[in-house]
């Protein structure tokens, strides 16, 4: 008799909470044409404040008609038409210089060294560690603190 009535309670609390988690958790696009604008305002009638490139990971902080108003990995703002933007998962290095690694570990071989702003696609996710792929197409592992993105 008890969870005929509290069960449901239970259940709607549980509900709530997952959907308040998920409203709660940062959106991020990444940029689908090859040069795209990143304007002052959601509309083409306001400036191009910068150009970003394919790939190029944003984080949504704001949504007005189908504009979207995003932030870059050094906080930099702007608007963004949202049919030019993916779902693909980038990640930008946000370290001054940062060690592209054979496995996710200190103590793999180095395959090269990434530098700040350096794009890069997601491939894998393990632990503190991403798998990412480099223009050009060189492949390797990356700690997660020296990457910004998703």
């Amino acid at each position: 008799m008890i969870c005929r009535f509290r069960c449901p309670v239970l259940l709607l609390s549980a509900f709530l909470l997952l959907i308040a988690q998920q409203a709660g958790a940062q959106q991020m696009v990444s940029v689908a044409g090859e040069e795209v604008n990143l304007r002052s305002g959601p509309g083409t009638q306001y400036p191009a404040e910068w150009i970003v490139s394919n790939g190029y990971p944003l984080k949504v902080v704001g949504e007005r008609g189908k504009w979207l108003e995003v932030r870059d990995f050094e906080n930099d703002g702007g608007w963004i038409y949202r049919p030019l933007t993916a779902g693909t998962p980038h990640f930008i290095v946000n370290a001054k210089v940062a060690n592209l690694r054979s496995q996710p570990t200190t103590r793999s071989r180095i395959l090269a060294k990434l530098a700040y702003g350096d794009l890069l696609k997601t491939l894998e996710r393990r632990s503190n560690w991403v798998k990412v792929q480099r223009e050009g197409g060189l492949r390797g592992w990356i700690a997660r603190h020296l990457v910004w993105g998703w």
